[in-house]
């Protein structure tokens, strides 16, 4: 397990002062990379080789999410390393112990020169220490857009603030695009899932679309963020209550 504590900013919170959703994610995201950091398989270790993690799919559970000035400590557990995939958890607690939220993810370290996923190197398997995943009810990484009347929402452009260090639009971002599709009486999120199906890069429109249905008494929002061709680049799922 690789852990860092934190106290929630200003900058990261809503108008009630409650972490967002975004901000949960880049707390999450930061956690993987300081831990490649460490090395030995750091961020220029695989930039020499042209390699690079590439996420496929995020589920996010909320407990809840903490209040401005809280202290709270991430972590992530990688629990396997295979061929060219990395399945790892992560997790906000408070000092207390009180778990906020954990997550599952799922990588594949593509090689960008070949343009195919390729295996894993000795000094990655080094980098992250393989432990037990952790307790959560584990959702199919696939996400079916269900059938329904299909709101188009504002078509997206993607520009420089978007991209990440490959050059692609970073996972976050596309969480944020998909959020904005939501109402403001949407908002109030229990768990979050994306598939990533497609990389966008700079100048590419994305045209999202919103279908709601619900289940078990939860509202649930789709979003697909579409390319030019109607294809899904990456399909967003939120539960609300």
């Amino acid at each position: 397990m690789y852990s860092f504590n934190s106290r929630i900013r200003y900058s990261e919170v809503d108008s009630n002062a409650i972490l967002t959703l975004e901000s949960l994610i880049d707390y999450f995201q930061d956690c993987s990379t300081f831990q490649t950091q460490d090395g030995p398989a750091t961020m220029e270790y695989l930039r020499e080789r042209n390699i690079a993690w590439v996420l496929s799919s995020w589920q996010i559970e909320i407990n809840r999410l903490p209040r401005l000035c809280e202290e709270v400590t991430i972590g992530t557990v990688p629990y396997m390393i295979k061929g060219p995939l990395g399945l790892r958890n992560f997790f906000m607690d408070t000092y207390e112990g009180e778990r906020l939220a954990v997550a599952n993810s799922v990588w594949t370290l593509y090689d960008f020169e070949k343009g195919l996923p390729c295996r894993v190197t000795p000094e990655i398997i080094e980098a992250y220490p393989v432990e037990e995943k952790l307790d959560m009810v584990y959702e199919n990484r696939k996400i079916a857009v269900p059938e329904g009347e299909r709101l188009s929402c504002e078509e997206i452009l993607v520009r420089k603030h978007h991209l990440d260090t490959n050059n692609h639009v970073n996972n976050g971002q596309y969480i944020r695009m998909a959020m904005d599709c939501l109402s403001d009486n949407a908002k109030n999120i229990t768990s979050m899932r994306a598939e990533y199906k497609k990389q966008a890069v700079l100048g590419d429109t994305l045209y999202p679309e919103l279908i709601r249905t619900s289940s078990d008494g939860y509202s649930i929002y789709t979003v697909s963020l579409n390319d030019g061709n109607a294809s899904p680049v990456c399909v967003v799922q939120f539960k609300t209550i």
